[in-house]
This record gives C-alpha cells, structure tokens and sequence, in this order.
C-alpha cells in the first residue's frame, strides 16, 4: 500500500476531497487505500508541488494536455489581459478578436498536402470529446443535405478512443469504456488497426500498414454508399496502449477514403502540436484530412478548447436558405475568449522559442534513456513517436504471456513511481512518458530511473 503522502494539510485537503467530489476515470473505491489521492498546492514548469513542499514530476503532462509547463508566464499573461478585457461573449452572430486571430493562425499551420484544397474554416468547441461530435455531426450532416441519406455509418479502427461521450464513444474501441454504454451507442465499422506491435515474425511496421489498409479497403467495399466519414488517430492510438502506427498507413487511409468519397477524420487531440515529432502527426504522412480535430494542446494545457477545421468544400454544403441545413451543433462557452487568448499565446511560444526543434534533441535524448530498458527481463516492446516514449510490460518480456489483470502490475508501478516522486499514471500494464516540453536533463533522468525501479518495484511486490 502505497504511504499517504503529504502533511496535515494535504491529509485536510484529502479528507475534504473524498467528502464531495467523484474523480474522473476512477473507482472511487480505491480511495483512499489503494489509491491515496495526491493533492497538488501548485505546480511550475514540468513539476507538481504538494502542499507539504514534495514534487513529483508531471510525467504524463497532466492527461497530455500541458505541453511548456505549470504556470507558464507567458500564456498566464495573456490570460490575464485578455480577463481584463473580456472573459467571455456568446459566438452566434457574435465575433470577438481572439477567436479570429486563432482561427487565422490555425489555418496558417494546418497539414496541407499537394492537390489539395487547404483547411479553410475553424468551428470551436468546449474539449476534446464535443470536438470529436462536433466532426462526425458535419460529415453525416453534409451527406444528408446533398440528399445522400444512407450514408449513415462510420468507419473507426480497432483499439482506437476518441472520447467518452455517446458519439465519440461510438466510434472508440477500448473495452474498458465502451462495454457497457454499449446498447446505448450507434452502430459503427471497426477496421484492423494497423498497429506495429501486431506484426507478424518478420513484418514490418509499413507492411503491417499496408496489410491494414487493404482490410479497410475491403471493408469500405463491403459498405458502398453507406459511410460519410472514417475517424482515426494518425500515428498513436493513446488511449488504446500508446500503439503506434506506420505512417504509411495514414497515407493509404487518405487514398482509399478518397476512392469511395469518404470524409477523413483526423482526431489529433492527443497527438497534435509537436507530440509525434512535428507540429501535426498528419504531416508525417503528406496527407491532409477533410476534418481535424485539436484539443488538449491547444492552449497550452490552460484551459479547456476544442477546434474542428473543415474544408472549404464541407462548410459550403451547409450554406443554405433553411435552418435545419446550418450546422446548429453548438456550447456555450464556444470560442471563449479567455481559452483563445491562452492558445494564441501557446502558438506564439512555438515560434519564439523554436520548440518543435528543440523537442527533436529532447525525444532523442529520451530515446537514450529509455533504450536500456528495452532489454528489461519484463519490457515487452519499447515503442518511441517523438515526446512519446512506451513500455509494454508483460511476464515473460515478449508478447505471447501477457500478466495476470488481477496482479495491477501498472499500478504498482504507478504507486512506487508516486514514492520517488514521478506521477507515471500507467495505461493497463503500459507505462509511458509523455512530459511538458521544458522537461530538462536531469529531469528526463530521474524519470528514467525511476521508471525502471518501479517496474522491479511492481514485478517484486507481485510476486511477493
């Protein structure tokens, strides 16, 4: 059992906690023993500071979202300016500067690929689920006002997430939670996912891609004239294990949702803004999808803010005398602009410091630190996509013996992390790095070394 960490007061704060709130993604029975929670006074750059004084490194950017640190001065300036000039207007028949601005800019850096019409509109919503909404709406909406009504299903990958609301949900794949919201869901295709961990002896990661990419072929075959849109994470399924992809098969996926007039979603909440190695993981492939989905990143990790960028093409089939065919999809606090004003402020540190450069030498020096691990007794696969690094863990260090579920092996080593001051929220037996960009040298090696004593930690305490 992992020792409560903190003093009277974080013990205050943790009995008040448990009085009145329900945590996200928790079985509140696991608190307090299990799980004790850890209350956070403050945080500065890629650290988390107790109220007792202790630290613990953000390890995994606070569900990936921060991406410069806590409490970055620059984007916390902007905030506050843009507060004393206007917190929030409604965005129906309404404008306001920030929103502009960032839809400009957004526009300017958006993945553009040869032949193309460029992303042309930007559409805001409140977090990375009302995004993921926001995109299927406009894809079965735009088919139903060109008179295409059976174009009523989507096309999702296998082990893929793309939110916890009813829509996103539909189209995710992770057990844990879809199973039971199940009969409440819309029907979707699900295509084989073209993760590299799934090759076969002697495949390689672009052949499993293709292998893929011929399944979805396939499988859009079988539903001719019955998809608008096909969704997936370009190069890291996150919530899924951090499974990592080919980019080849993001090309092929772009190529064959063409050949059937099938919109492409590319759900980059997660891996967008210099995540995977460059500013959008699209990029990667030279592809451009018909919709984007941004969150998490966006601001910089300050506040909650979604943006849909559409084509051209897409916000044309909603121009119309009738009402019911405007895309009516809506949040009340679209396009603040306190959370515009913070991602201006994030995109501008993006060239002021030149951070997807210096995010190169930083995933480099984590792929030298991470390397050794790779030969741990119990890592089954080492897996890198720029600043995110994974380890399969699994009983025999390969693939085929898997631990007991019941054992918690990535809590364990959630917890003996916690105890060295590292908050590595593990996914299943998976654990992984996905820290602020301003992570330094000695940084990166207390969380190197950290994780590889948490895992013996765990393996030990298992075995006990």
């Amino acid at each position: 059992m992992l020792a409560e960490p903190g003093n009277a007061a974080a013990h205050a704060w943790r009995e008040r906690d448990l009085n009145v709130l329900w945590h996200p993604c928790t079985q509140m029975r696991e608190h307090p023993h299990t799980l004790p929670l850890l209350p956070i006074a403050s945080g500065q750059g890629p650290w988390l500071i107790g109220h007792d004084g202790r630290r613990w490194l953000d390890a995994i950017s606070s569900w990936w979202t921060n991406l410069f640190g806590h409490a970055e001065p620059r984007i916390a300036a902007a905030i506050a300016a843009q507060a004393r000039t206007l917190e929030h207007v409604i965005l129906a028949g309404v404008s306001h500067p920030p929103a502009v601005e960032l839809a400009e800019r957004l526009l300017a850096i958006a993945p553009r690929q040869a032949g193309r019409a460029p992303l042309a509109k930007v559409f805001y919503a409140d977090n990375g689920s009302a995004g993921v909404e926001v995109a299927l709406k406009m894809a079965f909406h735009w088919f139903r006002n060109r008179g295409e009504d059976g174009r009523t299903k989507f096309v999702a990958l296998e082990n893929g997430y793309h939110g916890e609301t009813l829509g996103a949900l539909a189209v995710g794949d992770v057990p844990l939670y879809r199973r039971v919201y199940a009969p409440l869901l819309i029907e979707s295709l699900f295509a084989p996912s073209p993760d590299a961990y799934a090759c076969e002896p002697g495949q390689s990661p672009a052949e499993r891609a293709r292998q893929a990419a011929q399944a979805l072929r396939e499988l859009l075959e079988r539903h001719a004239g019955q998809v608008c849109a096909m969704i997936l994470e370009p190069r890291v399924q996150c919530a899924g294990g951090m499974r990592m992809h080919d980019p080849e098969y993001l090309r092929l996926a772009r190529e064959i949702c063409d050949e059937h007039g099938v919109f492409l979603i590319a759900d980059e909440i997660a891996v967008g803004f210099g995540r995977t190695g460059t500013m959008f993981a699209s990029e990667q492939a030279g592809v451009m999808p018909d919709l984007l989905c941004l969150s998490k990143g966006l601001t910089g990790g300050a506040l909650p803010l979604a943006a849909v960028l559409a084509t051209q093409s897409i916000y044309d089939g909603f121009l119309d005398d009738s009402r019911e065919r405007a895309f009516l999809h809506s949040h009340s606090y679209t396009g603040n602009p306190l959370a515009c004003a913070a991602a201006l402020a994030s995109l501008s540190i993006f060239e002021q410091d030149d951070v997807i450069q210096r995010n190169r030498a930083t995933s480099a020096r984590m792929a030298e630190l991470a390397a050794p691990l790779g030969d741990h007794a119990h890592v089954a696969d080492l897996r890198q996509a720029g600043m995110i690094v994974a380890f399969e863990l699994t009983r025999g260090g390969d693939k085929r013996t898997p631990f007991d579920p019941a054992a918690r092996i990535g809590l364990r080593a959630y917890r003996a992390a916690l105890e060295r001051g590292v908050l590595l929220r593990p996914l299943g037996d998976i654990l992984y790095w996905m820290p602020p960009y301003c992570i330094d040298e000695d940084a990166l090696q207390l969380l190197a070394r950290t994780t590889r004593e948490a895992i013996d930690s765990a393996i030990a305490e298992a075995d006990a």
